[in-house]
């Protein structure tokens, strides 16, 4: 890393890390599968042991009703929305039609700054496009991205990847901004010292692959604040030996709904094979904990959702189908961006480089990837 870097990173650490106040998150009660009961259960949990303020949007009724079951806490608190976005609606069409929707509610929050992210396991698309015209984008940034965690073959290790459906079509400049993102994130979110990123492709040498690939390595290769190690392929993404990927919206949408099959494929697999018989059963209850550990390593709901960065304000997409354990990950994600002030750092670096006035939301890209 350049010695200028260095110095900006030490004083950036020194700045952002004093002061640190109880985060503020909202959550989109009424979006998901299992919406108002589950998204409630993981809120309340978040709320106790994350010792984060919770601010639960939606139907007021439906939420306290919900609440009243379960052991509710101060740092709890409803803010009404008249309506939902369902998964039948068209993004666009949804977010600028309902305004008074529980995702729109909630992007007004952090927009006014009563609170410090979002979450929302409700329609990915609506919630991009919530985030784009609500918040914006951060200024030099040209698209947001969705970056993905998935776990690896190294114990403890885990690689982002981005973007995995914010952008369907992608440019090489729009993929080095990813990288930085990534690096940025890697670094003070992760914990990762000295992160390596690389770029998902065909093959290792810098020719391979389609012309966004071979452009995009060029300017990352070029570009000595990113610490890139050059093309990543397909076998490489769960190795362990990268902590970024990036890639264009569509591969990377690919991507990642084939590794949340697989890993519920492995789950089941075990669930199935290992108490068949005596000895089966037998050795079940040994390797309980082992077996929990490696739940916990490919379970998508360990890792709450995916987080979208870019846009002026931190918002995690959760998946449809995310149960209490997934809501709780998700908050966790995004109090964890916000402790480590991810936004500030990315815009810091950007005010650095660039001095070009911010995109309009309103020219934001959207996912065709909707749920």
């Amino acid at each position: 890393m350049p010695q200028a870097a260095k110095i900006l990173n030490a004083s950036m650490n020194s700045i952002y890390n004093n002061g640190m106040t109880r985060a503020r998150i909202a959550v989109d009660a009424m979006g998901g599968d299992h919406a108002p009961d589950e998204i409630v259960l993981g809120a309340i949990r978040a709320a106790e042991e994350l010792n984060a303020e919770i601010i639960l949007v939606g139907d007021p009724d439906a939420i306290e009703s919900c609440l009243q079951q379960h052991k509710n806490s101060d740092l709890i608190k409803i803010v009404k929305a008249e309506e939902a976005v369902t998964m039948d609606d068209e993004s666009i069409a949804a977010i600028r039609g309902k305004r008074k929707a529980s995702i729109n509610v909630a992007m007004k929050l952090v927009k006014s700054k009563e609170a410090d992210a979002v979450v929302s396991a409700g329609h990915s698309g609506a919630a991009m496009v919530a985030a784009s015209f609500g918040l914006g984008r951060l200024r030099g940034i040209d698209r947001p991205a969705i970056g993905a965690v998935f776990p690896t073959k190294v114990a403890g290790k885990s690689v982002i990847v981005l973007d995995v459906g914010a952008n369907v079509d992608s440019r090489p400049k729009y993929l080095e901004q990813f990288a930085l993102m990534g690096t940025i994130y890697s670094k003070y979110v992760m914990d990762v010292s000295e992160p390596k990123i690389g770029l998902l492709n065909i093959g290792e040498e810098s020719s391979k692959g389609n012309e966004l690939a071979v452009k995009t390595h060029q300017l990352l290769q070029e570009n000595t604040e990113i610490p890139f190690v050059g093309n990543a392929e397909g076998k490489d993404v769960l190795s362990g030996n990268f902590d970024v990927i990036v890639c264009d919206g569509f591969t990377g949408n690919v991507l990642l709904k084939f590794a949340e099959a697989v890993g519920d494929v492995l789950l089941q697999i075990l669930k199935e094979e290992l108490p068949r018989g005596v000895r089966g059963k037998l050795g079940s209850a040994i390797l309980y904990p082992n077996l929990q550990r490696i739940k916990e390593r490919v379970d998508r709901a360990e890792h709450g959702g995916a987080l979208l960065l870019g846009v002026a304000g931190v918002c995690i997409i959760s998946h449809g189908s995310s149960e209490a354990p997934s809501i709780f990950n998700a908050i966790r994600l995004a109090k964890e961006a916000v402790d480590n002030k991810v936004l500030e750092r990315i815009q810091t670096y950007n005010d650095e480089h660039n001095s070009r006035p911010p995109s309009s939301p309103e020219t934001a890209s959207t996912s065709t990837g909707d749920k």
